[in-house]
């Protein structure tokens, strides 16, 4: 079952079983990069616009997507990242105009063309007062579409051989666009780059992100793992050996990935930082300066779980080399640091995860209530597993709270839902005015600004009773008693 729901390797880079990778080659050379199409995101409640929206520009090579609100539009966004947005101003779960500007406070650059009846044309004019590359009044017809569209297109940041270098990233939280921020910024220089952070957060998936986005994209990305090897293979692996070709010659005009950098022997930590303060690697059989192999034809990123501050005040890790690979240091959040990514990942896991061909599923509310709610100690690796475990054993198409449940065991969600904590707090606060009211209810609904008949609502919808919180001591002469 592994074999069917695992994805391509450059969308399972959480960290998993990290290899030696290059990329594919045809005839000695790299392939050239592929071409891509504009992507257009059509958003409209009418499924027959929608359709020959969909219909016309794809019939232009145009990749469309199309949904019916707002709210599915923000989420397509975050996952697909269009070029080009094309909106109705009429919107069941959020008005045009406050559409307009939730994309374009969230994507500046995105361009948005809005559509509109004759009727409300001035809202139109106001939309691109507000940053609408144009508008179009329905009925749309064909030519005025293509014209228009094309011009968007040409004034987007859309570039056919783009890679699209953050496209595997799946995330709506603002703490992980900062740190995406940061990471594009770095792949325009050469220095090295400390990717930090828990297990199973992403380091890796970042660093091909990095890669993708420098001028080195062209060039081999080589992944070497550091944890769990022995001595003399991993010594051989980064350095060459008399059959074997260095890790770093193999990343020559590319990126090398030294993946848990931490996990590297103190002596290994020691000639690695001289061959980096040398720009040369040693030989094979003696740690003479090499001069034909210079790490500086190669970009360095490491990553690391690890505390590397505190390594090195303890003596277990080299003082010279963390200070050579910490020059642009980027700490990955962990999952439970941006919830708001859960129920987005999921989605992108389960799409993943489902069958060319094969039925899709989806999660109940309640089951990703609970997902979102969960901790997650191993990150979006352990959410990842568990999303494909979840799409090979569940039967049927919906997946349900008490699968996930049991699936999760009798660990206890690591954060209350909303409604549940807005409850807790409710009750608590009712109790606290009733215990400071001695169980007098006039006083304790003055206390909470509240009437006596709405306080006895709450009372009974909360199941506090009264009588639990009397006490003559509280009671003053002339008081009215409940």
């Amino acid at each position: 079952m592994k074999d069917k729901f695992t994805p391509p390797p450059a969308s399972l880079s959480f960290g998993i079983a990290p290899q030696l990778r290059q990329p594919r080659r045809r005839n000695g050379e790299a392939e050239l990069p592929v071409i891509r199409k504009p992507k257009i995101l059509v958003v409209d409640a009418d499924q027959a616009v929608r359709r020959l929206m969909g219909a016309r520009l794809g019939a232009e090579n145009y990749s469309v997507q199309s949904v019916d609100t707002a709210l599915a539009a923000l989420d397509t966004c975050v996952r697909s990242r269009p070029n080009l947005v094309i909106t109705d101003l009429r919107l069941e779960d959020m008005g045009g105009i406050s559409f307009l500007k939730e994309l374009k406070s969230r994507w500046p650059l995105l361009q948005v063309i809005v559509l509109t009846a004759h009727g409300t044309i001035p809202e139109a004019v106001e939309a691109t007062q507000c940053g609408a590359f144009g508008y179009l009044v329905k009925p749309i017809g064909r030519e005025e579409l293509l014209g228009q569209v094309q011009r968007a297109i040409a004034a987007s940041t859309f570039d056919q051989n783009d890679n699209d270098w953050r496209a595997k990233i799946v995330s709506r939280s603002q703490l992980m666009e900062d740190r995406l921020s940061i990471a594009n910024r770095a792949a325009s220089c050469e220095v090295p780059v400390l990717l930090t952070g828990e297990n199973g957060t992403g380091k890796e998936l970042l660093a091909r992100a990095i890669h993708a986005a420098s001028p080195r994209r062209q060039g081999p990305f080589v992944v070497l793992a550091c944890k769990d090897r022995q001595r003399p293979i991993l010594e051989d692996e980064l350095f060459g050996g008399d059959s074997r070709e260095s890790a770093w010659r193999r990343a020559q005009g590319g990126t090398l990935l030294l993946d848990e950098v931490g996990e590297l022997p103190p002596d290994v930590q020691v000639t690695l930082a001289r061959a980096i303060a040398q720009h040369s690697l040693p030989s094979a059989n003696a740690r003479d300066a090499n001069p034909s192999a210079a790490p500086k034809n190669a970009r360095l990123i490491c990553t690391t779980s690890r505390d590397l501050h505190a390594m090195v005040r303890s003596g277990g890790f080299f003082r010279d080399l963390f200070e050579q690979i910490n020059i642009l240091p980027i700490e990955i959040p962990p999952l439970g640091r941006r919830r708001e990514d859960i129920t987005l990942l999921v989605s992108h896991f389960l799409e993943q995860a489902t069958e060319t061909g094969g039925q899709k599923k989806i999660y109940s509310p309640k089951a990703i209530e609970l997902l979102a709610t969960t901790d997650w100690p191993g990150n979006v690796r352990q959410l990842f597993d568990l999303v494909k475990q979840h799409a090979a054993l569940s039967r049927g198409k919906l997946i349900s709270k008490e699968f996930v449940q049991q699936s999760l065991g009798p660990q206890r969600p690591g954060m209350p839902a909303y409604d549940e904590a807005r409850d807790k707090f409710s009750r608590d606060f009712l109790a606290a005015n009733l215990q400071r009211a001695g169980g007098n209810v006039t006083k304790a609904a003055r206390l909470a600004k509240r009437n006596r008949t709405d306080f006895y609502k709450l009372l009974e919808r909360y199941r506090l009773e009264v009588h639990d919180f009397k006490d003559g001591k509280h009671r003053t002469d002339g008081e009215e008693e409940s």
